[in-house]
């Protein structure tokens, strides 16, 4: 049996991965990985369109120590893979490619949905959820 990653590519269903569908709330707090098994940060929060129903970022807390100095990174929900052996997402950036990116600080009031979020699209060279065929 074979699903469609939140990605667009074909995954293979393991037994440890449970269930193909998870509540947003369960998704903040999980790690995010590097492909060399980094740590990079933990998932803050999803970007949900509201007329498409896309989940359109992960906004990543990275940096900063015990939550002070800490920015907030959306990362495109495309660049994301989930890991079940990790129990986290997998992101194929370095730490310095994280530190170049856009950010914001965690008290800024960010609207991704227009200028800003174009910029994160194109800093990933992710194609932007607002363009992809359902």
């Amino acid at each position: 049996m074979s699903d469609i990653s939140p990605t667009g590519t074909d995954n293979t269903i393991r037994p440890e991965s449970g269930r193909r569908l998870i509540s947003a709330d369960k998704v903040e707090g999980t790690a995010v990985f590097n492909r060399a098994g980094e740590r990079l940060g933990t998932v803050e929060d999803i970007m949900i369109d509201k007329i498409s129903g896309r989940v359109a970022f992960a906004v990543m807390s990275f940096g900063g120590f015990l939550g002070i100095g800490e920015n907030h990174h959306p990362l495109p929900w495309s660049v994301l893979t989930y890991d079940t052996t990790k129990g986290g997402y997998v992101v194929d950036l370095t730490r310095e490619q994280l530190e170049g990116a856009p950010t914001y600080a965690a008290a800024d009031n960010v609207d991704l949905s227009d200028t800003h979020g174009r910029r994160v699209y194109d800093y990933y060279k992710a194609q932007p959820f607002w363009l992809e065929v359902s």
